[in-house]
């Protein structure tokens, strides 16, 4: 009963020097995770500055190669409509991940912005599997090309692509705009590959160099598309963030003096580069906790970057074994 009653001191004591409100559950108090639930911001303005400039050349690149009869300008067009869609989409996200947790999204809607790039991912996975297809019609039935159109069209939407990528590369830390960047740079190498085909159909008329090129682009963007589609994916399905080994924090965990043992562990990613942790703890004695748990998060701050720590202690005996992974100190 005394380290009840100490315990719950503790406790009682805590809520009162924060001034916590009982209704706000979600919020943080002093020392807590510094996890806001919330997007991080500053994504809004360049996601808005590319979604103008790329939907407008669009248009110009589309008409510009039904005209010339190109596949690389209609390719690059393509990239840039799907472009233009992805980032009216990413904006939404953003616009949404940037409201607070509520009583229904506990955890705030962050993730909107990781779906978002998934999403973005596998449409522009689609759009390369369709230039592959319709790259291999063209090379068996060549069509006329105006070489000139190809070269001038591509020209300006080359600096256009320039233009976009340089205002998103000034968010990469953000997952969703990572995945409007990678749609921006495969259509920058998609007007350069529309660019050297005109070039090359103006002096020497071989058109069959313009699906050659489309499906070059095609390939050398898939590499991209699958980190993206890997990292989104990885986050949506709570997965083990990369680089962090799920046994090291376990036993960081248990070698804390006054851990017995550390068992129902969970290491997740909230969203890339927040991470979290839960675990019950297995103690000694309950009136060590405040010391176990603030050194628990002192390490795992320290050694993996993880500070949305929850740790359940347990003191009067060990947990049931089902549906645990107990992790012991080493001998």
């Amino acid at each position: 009963m005394e380290g009840h009653e100490a315990y719950r001191g503790l406790l009682l004591g805590s809520r009162k020097s924060r001034g916590q409100r009982h209704d706000d559950f979600s919020g943080h108090s002093h020392g807590d995770s510094q996890y806001r639930h919330v997007s991080r911001g500053g994504a809004k303005n360049p996601l808005l500055i590319a979604l103008i400039v790329i939907a407008s050349f669009a248009l110009v690149e589309f008409f510009g190669g039904l005209w010339s009869g190109s596949l690389a300008l209609l390719a690059d067009s393509g990239h840039m409509i799907t472009d233009a869609a992805s980032l009216a989409f990413s904006l939404a996200a953003h616009i949404i991940a940037r409201r607070p947790a509520s009583a229904r999204h506990s955890y705030g809607l962050a993730r909107a912005e990781v779906i978002a790039a998934f999403v973005n991912s596998l449409a522009l996975l689609g759009v390369v599997v369709w230039l592959v297809i319709e790259g291999i019609d063209r090379i068996a039935h060549p069509v006329a090309v105006n070489g000139r159109a190809v070269f001038l069209i591509a020209s300006g939407g080359l600096l256009v692509n320039l233009l976009v990528a340089w205002v998103l590369s000034r968010e990469r830390g953000n997952l969703n705009i990572r995945a409007a960047l990678l749609h921006v740079l495969s259509d920058l190498l998609g007007s350069v590959a529309a660019l050297l085909a005109g070039l090359i159909i103006m002096f020497t008329g071989y058109t069959v160099v313009d699906p050659l090129l489309s499906m070059l682009v095609s390939g050398l963007i898939l590499h991209s598309v699958f980190g993206v589609l890997r990292e989104s994916t990885s986050v949506l399905l709570d997965s083990v963030p990369a680089g962090v080994d799920y046994q090291s924090v376990g036993k960081t965990l248990a070698t804390i003096p006054g851990v017995i043992s550390v068992h129902d562990l969970h290491v997740w990613a909230m969203v890339p580069g927040q991470s979290a942790v839960s675990a019950h703890v297995l103690i000694d004695r309950i009136e060590r906790w405040p010391a176990i748990l603030l050194q628990a998060r002192q390490r795992l701050k320290q050694d993996y970057e993880i500070d949305h720590v929850t740790l359940q202690p347990e003191w009067f005996g060990r947990a049931s074994a089902a549906a645990s992974i107990p992790i012991q100190p080493s001998v």
